[in-house]
């Protein structure tokens, strides 16, 4: 897949999973929360909730174990259990990260987060990981009409950086973010993190690498075009 003919000047980083290492942390949390209501959330189960609005996982979730299943305490419990796992175990950035926004930043290269966690979490989430202040722009599903992998949240975030979504490279590990990102016009580098990507995300992702170590240099080569 070719680049936008538009030059480039801004990244838009999606959070979970991209940034931070926070996908182990919700799966335990939501599996422990699963269980303590007597049900178990398999492992297989969860890959098909990475990427989607947290609303919209816990309809999933409701609709997976069936009307019986008491989705507001296990709503209440998952986000119990998140709390704990974040006390365990902090919340780690994934690798190559902080060098690739010391780079953007010494480039003065505009920054924005579109996550599919809402402003709360996505607020406390960074704060934990020590990112918060590093982009100027924080948008969450609770602020658009649609999530992932609707384009909503990418094209909010190209709008609040007053660019056209062409002249932004998208950031994501997820399939439903990689989808979002494309259909909103970006240059889409998938970095995957739990999930392999689909054929639809090989299609659609302008690179698939193994981590953001490789995606400093293909950034600031993308840049400079």
């Amino acid at each position: 897949m070719s680049t936008s003919p538009t030059p480039l000047r801004a990244v838009v980083f999606d959070m979970d999973g991209l940034m931070l290492d926070t996908e182990p942390l919700y799966q335990a949390a939501w599996q422990r929360a699963a269980a303590i209501l007597g049900y178990e959330l398999d492992d297989e189960f969860y890959l098909t909730l990475i990427g989607t609005p947290t609303k919209d996982a816990l309809k999933k979730v409701g609709a997976y174990f069936g009307p019986a299943f008491p989705l507001q305490r296990f709503t209440k419990l998952g986000a119990d259990q998140w709390y704990r796992q974040v006390e365990e175990h902090g919340i780690d950035t994934k690798p190559g990260l902080l060098p690739l926004l010391d780079q953007l930043e010494a480039a003065a290269v505009p920054r924005a987060v579109a996550t599919s966690s809402s402003a709360k979490q996505a607020a406390e989430t960074l704060e934990a990981s020590g990112l918060a202040g590093r982009f100027a722009h924080i948008v969450t599903s609770d602020q658009v009409a649609r999530g992932k992998p609707a384009p909503d949240l990418y094209l909010e975030a190209a709008r609040r950086l007053e660019l056209p979504p062409t002249a932004c490279i998208a950031l994501e590990d997820s399939e439903a973010g990689v989808q979002s990102a494309h259909t909103a016009g970006m240059t889409v580098i998938m970095v995957p993190d739990l999930k392999k990507p689909s054929p639809q995300a090989e299609s659609q992702a302008y690179k698939i690498l193994s981590s953001l170590h490789q995606a400093a240099p293909l950034i600031a080569d993308l840049l400079a075009h």
